[in-house]
Protein backbone atom coordinates (compact mmCIF):
# COMPACT_ATOMS: atom_id res chain seq x y z
CA UNK A 1 0.00 0.00 0.00
CA UNK A 2 2.83 2.43 0.86
CA UNK A 3 4.38 1.76 -2.54
CA UNK A 4 1.11 2.72 -4.21
CA UNK A 5 0.85 5.91 -2.14
CA UNK A 6 4.39 6.85 -3.16
CA UNK A 7 3.58 6.34 -6.83
CA UNK A 8 0.39 8.39 -6.56
CA UNK A 9 2.31 11.18 -4.75
CA UNK A 10 4.87 11.30 -7.56
CA UNK A 11 2.14 11.32 -10.20
CA UNK A 12 0.28 14.14 -8.46
CA UNK A 13 3.53 16.13 -8.17
CA UNK A 14 4.23 15.78 -11.90
CA UNK A 15 0.67 16.67 -12.87
CA UNK A 16 0.40 19.70 -10.57
CA UNK A 17 3.72 20.99 -11.87
CA UNK A 18 2.46 20.58 -15.46
CA UNK A 19 -0.91 22.17 -14.65
CA UNK A 20 0.76 25.21 -13.09
CA UNK A 21 3.03 25.57 -16.08
CA UNK A 22 0.39 25.15 -18.81
CA UNK A 23 -3.06 26.01 -17.44
CA UNK A 24 -2.75 28.45 -14.54
CA UNK A 25 -2.29 31.98 -15.87
CA UNK A 26 -2.04 33.72 -12.51
CA UNK A 27 1.21 35.75 -12.35
CA UNK A 28 1.41 35.07 -8.61
CA UNK A 29 2.31 31.43 -9.26
CA UNK A 30 4.99 32.02 -11.90
CA UNK A 31 8.30 30.51 -10.89
CA UNK A 32 6.73 28.13 -8.37
CA UNK A 33 8.36 24.73 -8.14
CA UNK A 34 6.45 21.78 -6.72
CA UNK A 35 8.94 19.98 -4.51
CA UNK A 36 6.82 17.18 -3.08
CA UNK A 37 3.44 15.76 -2.22
CA UNK A 38 2.36 13.96 0.92
CA UNK A 39 -0.83 11.91 0.86
CA UNK A 40 -2.72 10.62 3.85
CA UNK A 41 -3.00 6.83 4.07
CA UNK A 42 -6.62 6.90 2.90
CA UNK A 43 -5.70 9.10 -0.12
CA UNK A 44 -8.25 11.71 1.01
CA UNK A 45 -5.89 14.66 1.53
CA UNK A 46 -2.77 15.78 -0.29
CA UNK A 47 -0.33 18.37 0.97
CA UNK A 48 1.54 19.88 -1.95
CA UNK A 49 4.87 21.47 -1.09
CA UNK A 50 6.22 24.34 -3.17
CA UNK A 51 9.29 26.54 -3.23
CA UNK A 52 9.96 29.96 -4.72
CA UNK A 53 13.18 31.88 -5.22
CA UNK A 54 11.92 34.99 -3.42
CA UNK A 55 11.02 33.59 0.00
CA UNK A 56 10.03 36.90 1.60
CA UNK A 57 6.88 36.45 3.69
CA UNK A 58 4.87 38.87 1.52
CA UNK A 59 5.78 37.02 -1.69
CA UNK A 60 5.11 33.59 -0.19
CA UNK A 61 1.69 34.81 1.02
CA UNK A 62 0.99 36.11 -2.49
CA UNK A 63 2.00 32.77 -4.05
CA UNK A 64 -0.10 30.86 -1.53
CA UNK A 65 -3.07 33.07 -2.35
CA UNK A 66 -2.61 32.36 -6.08
CA UNK A 67 -2.32 28.62 -5.50
CA UNK A 68 -5.42 28.57 -3.31
CA UNK A 69 -7.35 30.50 -5.96
CA UNK A 70 -6.34 27.89 -8.58
CA UNK A 71 -7.01 24.95 -6.24
CA UNK A 72 -10.34 24.01 -7.88
CA UNK A 73 -8.85 23.96 -11.38
CA UNK A 74 -5.80 22.01 -10.18
CA UNK A 75 -7.92 19.43 -8.34
CA UNK A 76 -10.27 19.01 -11.31
CA UNK A 77 -7.34 18.53 -13.70
CA UNK A 78 -5.59 16.07 -11.37
CA UNK A 79 -8.83 14.08 -11.22
CA UNK A 80 -9.09 14.10 -14.99
CA UNK A 81 -5.48 12.98 -15.49
CA UNK A 82 -5.11 10.41 -12.71
CA UNK A 83 -7.64 7.66 -12.22
CA UNK A 84 -8.41 7.59 -8.51
CA UNK A 85 -11.51 6.46 -6.67
CA UNK A 86 -11.73 9.94 -5.15
CA UNK A 87 -9.54 12.95 -5.89
CA UNK A 88 -7.88 14.10 -2.66
CA UNK A 89 -8.51 17.56 -1.25
CA UNK A 90 -5.46 19.76 -1.77
CA UNK A 91 -3.50 21.84 0.72
CA UNK A 92 -0.50 23.94 -0.29
CA UNK A 93 2.47 24.50 2.01
CA UNK A 94 5.83 26.16 1.52
CA UNK A 95 8.76 23.77 1.45
CA UNK A 96 11.19 25.35 3.89
CA UNK A 97 13.96 22.80 3.35
CA UNK A 98 15.47 25.02 0.64
CA UNK A 99 15.79 27.96 3.05
CA UNK A 100 17.09 25.63 5.76
CA UNK A 101 19.76 24.32 3.38
CA UNK A 102 20.74 27.86 2.39
CA UNK A 103 21.01 28.80 6.07
CA UNK A 104 23.26 25.80 6.75
CA UNK A 105 25.43 26.79 3.75
CA UNK A 106 25.78 30.31 5.16
CA UNK A 107 26.77 28.98 8.57
CA UNK A 108 29.35 26.62 7.05
CA UNK A 109 30.82 29.41 4.91
CA UNK A 110 31.08 31.66 7.96
CA UNK A 111 32.74 28.89 10.00
CA UNK A 112 35.21 28.24 7.16
CA UNK A 113 36.08 31.96 6.98
CA UNK A 114 36.64 32.06 10.73
CA UNK A 115 38.83 28.95 10.55
CA UNK A 116 40.87 30.48 7.72
CA UNK A 117 41.31 33.70 9.69
CA UNK A 118 42.38 31.74 12.79
CA UNK A 119 44.86 29.67 10.74
CA UNK A 120 46.32 32.81 9.16
CA UNK A 121 46.68 34.45 12.58
CA UNK A 122 48.42 31.37 14.02
CA UNK A 123 50.75 31.26 11.02
CA UNK A 124 51.62 34.94 11.51
CA UNK A 125 52.30 34.38 15.21
CA UNK A 126 54.81 31.60 14.40
CA UNK A 127 56.82 33.88 12.08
Amino acid sequence: MKHRIGRVEQQIQREVDDILLKLVNDPRVEGVTITGVTLTGDLQQATIYFSVLDDSPAHVADVLSGLNKAKGLIRREVGRRIRLFKVPSLTFAQDTSVQYGAHIDELLAKANQEDAATDAQQHEDKD
